[in-house]
């Protein structure tokens, strides 16, 4: 299967056989880290919130995500 690195935007195979998945290098995996350690990512709400959602919420709350990753790695080319 063929997924975009959530980092950078490349198309890799996710699969086993890629060490980094779902990121297509260490590089990217390390950026990702870096970024939830700098709190530029950040999971709102209060620990076991998401158990609470509704499914509309649950899909929104992922999009927003998404939409985030999506700009941040536009960002970083």
């Amino acid at each position: 299967m063929k997924v975009k690195c959530p980092t950078c935007g490349k198309e890799i195979e996710y699969s086993p056989k890629n060490p980094w998945r779902p990121f297509c290098s260490e590089r990217c995996k390390l950026i990702d880290l870096g970024a939830w350690a700098s709190d530029e990512y950040v999971i709102e709400g209060d620990p076991g919130s998401a158990a609470r959602m509704t499914p509309e919420e649950l899909e929104s709350a992922t999009k927003h995500a998404m939409e985030r990753a999506e700009r941040l790695a536009r960002s970083i080319k």
